[in-house]
Formats: structure tokens, sequence, C-alpha cells
């Protein structure tokens, strides 16, 4: 036996490290509980002595130490710690790749190998609810992206798009079909839905609203759904609503916490592309008696969706209306939008960035004003700045064009002279000035500005109600006097609405209207007349009639942004009445204008005659003599 080995046996046994551990058997070896129990004093202590004891024992034993190899559990079997252990020479002594992650996990978090307490604990659960509440507010796509894809491989599809549809859908009897899956984009942000096919028809509230499967199987079951509701006589929906059937190639959304929060609805963009379907309204009906049509208007719910940005492109849709009027097409090429509304539906498309389509086979556009010249006001307008009052009041102008749109598109149901032509087309270009909003430049609007508008709404409620007094009680109220059908004499200050901001808020729209080949009618009954009067009923159907051709029509239209608030469609906005009885003074004032000319003429052409027919006799005369 050689001499080192019979000093070891007297020493006793040697650790792996080296160094004498001949007290251990006095002692019982520590566990892990126990070394981590240690207080903070032990593992604290002078490193310089214990560093140097190291360095001599580790030259001493280096033979040893090489032929033993160092483990992970050694340092728990020695009495006392040299030095606190480092996070190196813990991953050294590591085996596995679950130890090594554990004391890296340990050592990001509390630079110990020590058990986690109460208050960690706590720490890490807030941190872990903090961080997904900030991730929600910042990155909402973001969250449900991941939601939608780890429900895709994990869940049914669909119970996701029950999910889905019964919120989008927000209401019973319609009918939500998605034919593939819902597809989180990530280069694009957005949650992608495909081929969905969407549908209103009766009996559609007892059935489940939101299913999955083929859009061409959901449209052939939805007409034998309408076919088979024709044939029941008592059915508690009566279907006088718009029903459609409608699919989507393609829905592109961006979801927002915060809008959801602020009662807005949860879509913050939206991008729509390949729409095709029916609409049909064959079976509404309107109550025997005459209803104001902003009766029509949508009440604002809680939860109204506002859409900060929207695109639509390729929609091409059949329109079937009531009364037996021929089906039409609408087309929409591309639509883009600043923001869209439920409660503003109308106004917002009204004030598109840029809208191209057809309208039953008549090509129009929105897009924004253009005028040659330096632009003041840099909004695209010069005249806001002349005679509009500040520029500040207005946010934008906006130009709509459409040429060539057939008659029957305005004379059904509506008074005035669109209702007495039954032939023709028109071209109608309207340069509209949309206001600011509330919240941006209106305080600073000149209060004369608005004296002079108002002044231009009470001349034209005057002369309205004057009519009524004459002719009789207005069977369709117009959209800028309908808080106004009392005395012309009253004087009470209006509704308190009207007073404030949002009621001194004016949309103008100037129309230009070319009448192309019209020929019209007098009406059988002189009911409908009631705000024109019926002695320029025949000068002005004559005058129609008597120009083959062309006839220049031009007007302004004055309108209170409020009245939009709610309004969905040219109607229940009070638009088109406007426009018909604006329509009527510019035929009146035409036709005067015609009656005085020839008036003149024929003053013109008898004092001609009759000096001619002087200077003949002065003639004649000097021959005579």
């Amino acid at each position: 036996m050689s001499p080192r080995a019979g000093s070891s046996k007297e020493r006793g046994s040697t650790c792996s490290c080296g160094k004498d551990i001949r007290d251990v058997s006095a002692t019982p070896a520590k566990t892990t509980e126990d070394i981590e129990k240690v207080k903070a004093s032990t593992w604290y202590e002078s490193t310089k002595d214990a560093s140097n004891q190291t360095a001599r024992s580790g030259k001493q034993d280096l033979p040893a130490k090489d032929s033993e190899p160092v483990s992970y559990m050694s340092y728990l079997h020695l009495p006392r710690m040299p030095h606190r252990p480092t996070k190196e020479e813990l991953l050294e002594a590591a085996n596995g790749f679950w130890q090594r992650l554990k004391i890296r996990l340990k050592w990001v978090s509390i630079r110990s190998m020590r058990p986690w307490n109460i208050d960690e604990w706590g720490a890490f659960v807030s941190w872990f609810l903090f961080g997904h509440l900030v991730w929600i507010l910042v990155g909402t796509t973001t969250f449900f992206s991941l939601i939608i894809l780890s429900i895709n491989t994990v869940v049914a599809q669909e119970t996701l798009a029950q999910w889905v549809g019964d919120y989008l859908t927000q209401s019973a009897g319609v009918t939500v079909v998605f034919e593939s899956a819902i597809v989180p984009k990530w280069r694009d942000n957005v949650i992608s839905f495909r081929n969905v096919f969407v549908s209103r028809r009766p009996g559609q509230g007892s059935v489940s609203s939101v299913s999955k499967g083929s859009s061409d199987a959901a449209a052939v079951a939805a007409a034998g759904r309408k076919a088979n509701m024709e044939g029941i006589s008592e059915n508690k929906d009566d279907g006088n609503y718009t029903q459609f059937d409608v699919t989507f190639s393609t829905v592109n959304v961006t979801l927002s916490f915060l809008n959801w929060w602020n009662g807005k609805g949860l879509l913050q963009d939206v991008e729509i592309k390949g729409v095709r379907g029916v609409i049909d309204r064959t079976s509404v009906t309107w109550p025997v008696e005459e209803v104001d049509p902003l009766s029509y208007r949508h009440n604002h719910q809680p939860g109204d969706f506002e859409i900060e940005k929207f695109k639509m492109e390729d929609l091409l849709l059949t329109v079937h209306q009531p009364g037996g009027f021929r089906p039409f097409s609408i087309s929409i090429f591309s639509c883009e939008l600043p923001q869209l509304r439920k409660q503003w539906l109308f106004y917002d498309f009204l004030s598109a960035n840029h809208m191209s389509g057809s309208f039953d086979g008549s090509l129009f556009t929105i897009h924004p004003r253009q005028v040659h010249g330096v632009v003041p006001s840099g909004n695209g307008d010069p005249d806001a700045s002349l005679g509009f009052g500040d520029p500040n009041a207005w946010k934008k102008s906006s130009r709509l064009r459409i040429d060539g749109l057939k008659i029957d598109h305005l004379n059904r149901g509506v008074e005035g002279p669109f209702g007495w032509i039954y032939e023709g087309n028109v071209d109608i270009v309207a340069d509209v000035m949309f206001p600011a909003d509330s919240d941006e430049s209106i305080t600073k609007v000149m209060a004369d500005f608005y004296d002079q508008l108002e002044e231009v709404v009470n001349t034209n409620r005057h002369r309205f109600m004057r009519n009524i007094q004459e002719q009789g009680p207005m069977l369709l109220t117009s959209g800028h006097l309908s808080d106004s059908t009392g005395d012309i004499h009253d004087n009470k200050p209006a509704d308190e609405s009207q007073t404030g901001e949002d009621g001194r808020r004016y949309l103008i729209m100037d129309l230009r209207i070319s009448m192309n080949d019209v020929k019209a009618a007098v009406p059988l009954f002189t009911k409908d007349m009631s705000y024109v009067n019926q002695a320029l009923v025949r000068p002005i159907v004559a005058y129609i009639n008597a120009k083959k051709t062309y006839i220049p029509i031009n007007c302004r239209i004055v309108k209170r942004a409020s009245d939009f608030d709610g309004s969905w469609s040219i109607f229940d906005c009070g638009l088109m009445n406007d426009m018909s009885a604006e329509t009527y003074d510019a035929f009146a004032a035409d036709v005067e204008n015609q009656q005085s000319r020839v008036r003149r003429l024929k003053k013109v052409g008898f004092w001609t005659l009759s000096l001619a027919v002087h200077a003949l006799f002065m003639g004649m005369a000097g021959n005579v003599v």
C-alpha cells in the first residue's frame, strides 16, 4: 500500500474535492432541506480564509479531483459551505436539462436556490395577470388570435364558430355559416373569416343562429325555409323587414378591448372583400296612416359598433323592392370610410374618403372636391372662407356624382316634381360640406355664421308652415323642419338638443340636377300636394314637357347634422323630401322667369311692330306729299 493511501486511511475518508471529512461520522449527513434552511450568516462567512484553504486543498488533492467527477449533490454533503455557490458552479454540477432550467429560473427570479415564499408567488401571479391585461389592451387582436389558433387546433371549430357568430350577430333570427376555419394573420395583425354566409329570414329564431358548413347549402336551406313559411297563415314573425342572403368571401377584422370597454363594440378595423347576395324587401309593408320618416331612425343601443376604419371591395347585390318594382343591382367597386358608426350609418357613407360603384347601371362616385387655384383653407374648398364663416367650421368637402339615374328610383312615394315625372333619367352632382366634429373646432365658429344658417332654416320653416295653413297638413315632414310643427308665430325656444352644439352644426349640399328626356303628368289627386302652390302645377308640368332634351336645376339644401342621427337611408333623414321641395322651388322660379321672358318678348315685339308700322306710315305720308 502506498504511503499516501496509508495516510489517507489514518486520516479517514476524504471528499471528492479533497477535503478531510473524518468528522462526518459523528455528524449526520445534511439533506437538501437542511441546506436550504441554513441561515444567511452561514453562507456569508469570511471568504478570504475559505478561498485560501480551498486553493491549498485543491493543489494537494488534484489527482483525486481528476479521478472522481464533481456532482451536483456534492455541495449538499459539505458540513459548512466555504462560499455561496455561484450560478456557474450550480450549472456545472447539475445533471440534465430540467435541473439546469430550474437553476436558471430561480437565479433569474430570486438569485438563489431556496424555495419561493408566499410573497414571491403573489408577485408572480400579479405580474402574470398584469402582463396579460396589458397584452389585451395593447394587442387585442394578437391575444384573440392566439386563443383562436389554440381553439382551432384543440377544440372543435364549430364551437369557435358558435362563439364568434353569436357575438357578431347580436340578435336572433340571423343565421351565420362559416364554411372554412377562422384564421389569424400574424403579418397583417388581423383575424380573417373566409366564406361567411349571413341570412335573415322569418322562422330562424327557433334554430341555432350559428353553424359551420357550406354557404351554398345554407342558401338552399334559407330558400326552402322561406317557401315553407309562405304556407303558414299564422306566424308570430310577420317578416315585415328587409330580408337578405349574403355571402362574404373574406372578412378581416381588428379587435380593440378599449372600444369594447367604452361601449363601442369590439371591432376596430374591418375589411370586406367579395360580397354577393340578394336583398329582399318584397315583404315590407307600410301602415295606412302617414308616418313621419324620421320615426324610422335607429335608436342608439349600448354596444353599437363604431368602426374606426372600414374598407370594402367587390360588392354586387340584387335588390327586390316591394310593389312589383323591377329587380336591380347595386355594385361597389371600392370603398374606404374613415369611420363607420351604426348610429350614423348613412352620414358616414356620405362622407366616405372615396367610393365608386353603380346603382342600377348608373355609375356613381364620391371623392374629395377639387378646384383650380390656391386653396387658402387647405380643405379643398375656397368658398369655406368666403361667405361661410370660419374655415375651421368645416371638416371636409366632398362631391357626389351619379350619371343616368332612372327617374323611377326618385318618384316612388315622393311628393313634388319628382313624383310627377314618369319617364327619363337624371344626372346629379352634389357638393357636400360637412361640419367639423364637436370636439375639434366647433367652438371656434363665428356666431354670425350660425345666425345666417338659422335664418335660412327659419325662412324655409315659415314658408312651409304658411303653405300648411293655406292648403292643409303636411303629409311628409321634411328633414330640417322635423322639430318645428307649431305655429309660425310661436317664438318659444327650440329644444335643448337643438340649441346645443349638435343642433348648431349644419350640412350644406349644393345640388346641380340635369333632367334628360323627361316627361311629366299632372297628378290626378291633389291631396299629395300639400306644400306646393296648386296654381303652378300645370305650368310646371308644361314647362317640363316643353323641354325635350335637357332641364338644369340648381338648388341648395341646408340640414342640421342631428337629422342624420340614427338615419340609415336617404328617406328616414328627410333628405329626399328636402330635395323634392327645393326642386319645386327651382322649377317655380324657372317657370316665372320663362313667363317673364315671354311677357318681355311680347312687349318688345309689340313695340318693334308698332315702331315699324309708324315708320311705314311716315314713309307713305312723305310719298303722298
